[in-house]
């Protein structure tokens, strides 16, 4: 077979003035070959007829009617579930063997008569027009504060032009992280973007249907920055593109910094907050000068940034708590039945009663969960100490897993009533007191082996540590060890037997 570059040879060589018979000799073609090539001018893949006949009988035929409406109505079905549908309907019609034959009949008819797909459209990003961002979750890089996991998520923010980033730690997709995020993001940077663009978050932006595109809270916070908000359609993560890509590189970096580390565990959440920002001031710094040019377009800052809080405002329930975002926290028992106005931040929640700040809680993750401080409830306890046994928040109620140990003591060797009496006594000078003395008297009478740990007992070591007649932690002195005690253990006799031996 006479491929193309003796095709080509052979009309070049004919081209230089050599007789057809050499220059078929020298390409590999008899003269009747070259002549047929020489005439027509063309290449022998150009002479090549299309296969246009089918070589078998298509098993598809009498179905494909109605396989080609499953796949009109629903675009998403895939050949392998049309297969198995047909080979229920009509039992012993289709063996396994023929779904690679329906895959390609399929995959050629959405190529030529299928529905359009979408088409990606490359972006020209202008310096100071557009920012976007998004959360993402870091747990998967299994990083440890103390030795304990730390679930959190990032709130990333960039610049589409100059790939300029920052980070701010979050524990959730709340409006809160949200504006923290964003503030933090434009007062670093050092001005403010004409645009931002976030995926359809439900703190920022309405469901369907609202005759308002985004929640009045989020329009504010843009509107107070001068920025147009944008967003992306549902599902189509694509079209928040340059943030989505910065995730995967920026977590790809943050797990390679991990590795060359080599540990996962900070000891604080400031050390992890310190190795995030010298990652991102060393990914930052080799973007320096599409960041000037980004940075001389952008607007300048309010004069202040405005507070990222909710305000809500709850009754205390007889129980001494509030719920916020499905979370239960206590409050002093003095404001049972009161309203409180609550400012719920993205890490806590301040109380104001009176205009006046009474309580700053640390805000629980997540839902369903409880924070009961025992020094709001003490008093109550002790005047109803058969509640206690029964109490749901029975657990808040031991502030350390001595004074656990205590009342399990005590339960063992009272009725439930007295020990509930002696233990919510303790409670209450550790309340009224100081909790890190009253612990460390227990730890004391622990250590000195006391049988049974009253109220009494805890109450007069307590004063004893209060007042200096004991140190809180004693000096530990070790006798120094003579080496020349261990040839007692033998008589002569054995010592020479060991020797010998």
């Amino acid at each position: 077979m006479v491929t193309d570059n003796q095709a080509r040879r052979l009309k070049k060589m004919l081209s230089e003035g050599n007789k057809l018979n050499t220059s078929a000799l020298k390409t590999g073609m008899d003269e009747k070959t070259a002549r047929k090539y020489r005439d027509k001018g063309r290449l022998p893949s150009e002479l090549k007829k299309g296969h246009t006949w089918r070589t078998r009988i298509d098993p598809f035929e009498k179905d494909w009617g109605k396989i080609k409406q499953m796949i009109s109505t629903e675009p998403g079905l895939e050949a392998l579930t049309i297969f198995e549908y047909l080979q229920r309907q009509t039992p012993g019609e289709y063996q396994d063997g023929q779904l690679r034959t329906l895959q390609r009949k399929i995959k050629r008819w959405r190529a030529t008569e299928g529905p359009p797909k979408d088409v990606m459209f490359p972006q020209e990003h202008y310096p100071g027009r557009l920012s976007q961002s998004d959360f993402t979750h870091m747990n998967d890089l299994g990083i440890t504060i103390g030795k304990q996991p730390f679930d959190h998520l990032l709130y990333h923010f960039i610049m589409t032009k100059s790939n300029w980033e920052t980070v701010n730690i979050c524990f959730s997709e709340s409006f809160e992280s949200l504006s923290d995020g964003f503030q933090c993001a434009v007062w670093e940077l050092g001005g403010v973007p004409e645009r931002h663009q976030t995926d359809s978050l439900s703190t920022a932006v309405n469901k369907d249907g609202n005759p308002e595109e985004f929640t009045n809270r989020y329009a504010a916070l843009m509107d107070h920055y001068r920025v147009t908000p944008m967003r992306i359609n549902v599902r189509k993560a694509n079209e928040n593109g340059d943030v989505e890509q910065s995730h995967f590189r920026f977590k790809k970096s943050v797990d390679q910094e991990l590795m060359l580390r080599g540990s996962r565990n900070f000891a604080s959440r400031e050390d992890y907050e310190q190795f995030l920002r010298k990652m991102l001031k060393r990914r930052n710094g080799g973007r320096k000068v599409q960041i000037e040019i980004e940075q001389k377009a952008l607007r300048a800052l309010p004069e202040r940034k405005i507070d990222s809080f909710k305000l809500v405002e709850k009754a205390v329930s007889r129980n001494a708590t509030i719920l916020i975002d499905h979370n239960i926290y206590s409050l002093n028992s003095n404001l049972i039945g009161e309203k409180v106005k609550v400012k719920v931040f993205a890490e806590h929640l301040e109380v104001m009663y009176a205009q006046k700040l009474v309580e700053k809680i640390p805000r629980l993750r997540g839902a369903g969960k409880h924070k009961i401080q025992y020094r709001h409830i003490i008093d109550g306890l002790l005047r109803k100490p058969g509640a206690f046994e029964n109490y749901k928040y029975k657990q808040d109620m031991f502030p350390t897993t001595r004074f656990r140990m205590v009342y399990d003591g005590l339960s063992k060797a009272r009725t439930p009533r007295r020990a509930a009496k002696e233990y919510l006594s303790i409670l209450n000078l550790a309340a009224k007191e100081s909790e890190g003395l009253v612990d460390d008297a227990i730890r004391i009478l622990l250590h000195t082996g006391t049988q049974i740990i009253d109220s009494t007992a805890v109450k007069d070591m307590y004063l004893a540590l209060k007042e200096g007649n004991l140190r809180r932690n004693p000096e530990v002195f070790i006798q120094k060890v003579n080496p020349g005690i261990y040839n007692e253990l033998f008589t002569n006799q054995e010592a020479s037997w060991i020797l010998l031996n």
